[in-house]
């Protein structure tokens, strides 16, 4: 997602100005992902990043890799402002009342204490070779044309939650430039990471990408957590 200016006055209560509710839902993830002994913090100044490994079963991602092969389509951008080669993956949002997705939302809730209500439909993600996400942020510019949509549906973007569905023989690391941070794809990992600053605004650091896949296939599952429940289910 392109970095854009940010509008000469934005609202006091928008999404990328501090907010004490959202300072206090990262500090409350920070600490539950702190104390499980499961978990570790990949250090850093610039963002809060955890890391457990085994989170899902070979058998659990076995079968997430089957539902994204049945229901993958080519990637999506909300903006739809940059070029096609910007995002080269394919894509499918899963039946969130389908057992398997039923019992990871909920284990995914549970490690990082957060509420269900708050969390997005969990999205698949397929990379080929060559395929690719480029340097992106998750949390919602204020000042894109979506921001007023986003924001009755839940608000702004706090946390993101991804695990590795395979592994991959070369390529495909989560890179984290401003952070000086690579994470490789490892079957079954989970990682999670806080989209703001401990005050509660959004996080420019945060930027990553899904790196080019050199070498075998790359799948993920991705699950964003808002400010706040929807008043209607995500997409």
């Amino acid at each position: 997602m392109l970095f854009r200016k940010k509008p000469d006055t934005p609202d006091i209560d928008d999404g990328d100005r501090p907010s004490p509710h959202r300072a206090k839902i990262g500090k409350r993830i920070v600490a539950k992902l702190a104390r499980n002994p499961m978990v570790s913090r990949i250090e850093s100044e610039k963002i809060d990043l955890f890391v457990r490994r085994e989170f899902l079963s070979v058998e659990e991602c076995a079968r997430m890799r089957a539902m994204i092969d049945a229901g993958a389509e080519p990637s999506k951008l909300f903006s739809g402002t940059e070029g096609p080669e910007y995002r080269t993956s394919h894509s499918c949002s899963v039946d969130r009342e389908d057992p398997l997705i039923r019992a990871i939302d909920a284990r995914i809730a549970g490690l990082m204490g957060v509420d269900q209500a708050t969390g997005e439909t969990i999205q698949g993600q397929r990379y080929t070779t060559g395929q690719e996400y480029r340097h992106h942020w998750d949390y919602f510019p204020v000042n894109d044309t979506y921001w007023p949509h986003m924001r009755k549906l839940g608000g702004q973007r706090c946390w993101t939650a991804m695990i590795y569905l395979s592994d991959v023989d070369s390529g495909g690391e989560t890179h984290f430039p401003y952070a000086g941070i690579l994470v490789p794809p490892a079957e079954g990992t989970i990682i999670a990471w806080n989209n703001l600053l401990p005050d509660g605004a959004p996080n420019t650091d945060t930027l990553h990408a899904a790196l080019p896949v050199k070498a075998g296939t790359k799948y993920v599952v991705t699950k964003w957590f808002r400010e706040r429940a929807s008043p209607a289910k995500y997409e």
